[in-house]
């Protein structure tokens, strides 16, 4: 299992109009997992799946403004899916810190899974 952690990102994600002008800082934690037998044993990188890559699709996506994080974390793992189609098994989590609630919340997240 691969795991890219505590990817921080500023983005345009909410419901509200203040969440959408203003935005807000976001969390993408991403493990995934894939038949990596040969990158093991060959210490080659074209049989791994370039984690450079998929932070880079995760960015891109997280610059797209969405209004739920259900969405958007679906959307994050659909983009990772259909583009590295060698990941058999993945659960990305999207956090949003201070979410815009009426008392002291640290953050909000929502976590999908492919199988």
């Amino acid at each position: 299992m691969v795991r890219l952690n505590n990817m921080q990102f500023f983005g345009h994600h909410g419901c509200l109009e203040s969440e959408k002008r203003d935005g807000n800082w976001f969390r993408v934690d991403l493990a995934y997992d894939y038949d990596m037998r040969k990158a093991i044993r060959t210490d080659d990188i074209t049989y791994a799946l370039d984690y450079s890559e998929i932070y880079e699709l995760i960015k891109q996506e997280m610059a797209e403004p969405a209004n739920l994080l259900e969405h958007l974390a679906g959307r994050l793992l659909g983009a990772l899916t259909d583009r590295f189609p060698k990941i058999n098994w993945a659960e990305l989590t999207v956090t949003k810190y201070n979410p815009p609630l009426d008392g002291c919340v640290e953050s909000t997240s929502v976590t999908v899974v492919y199988e």
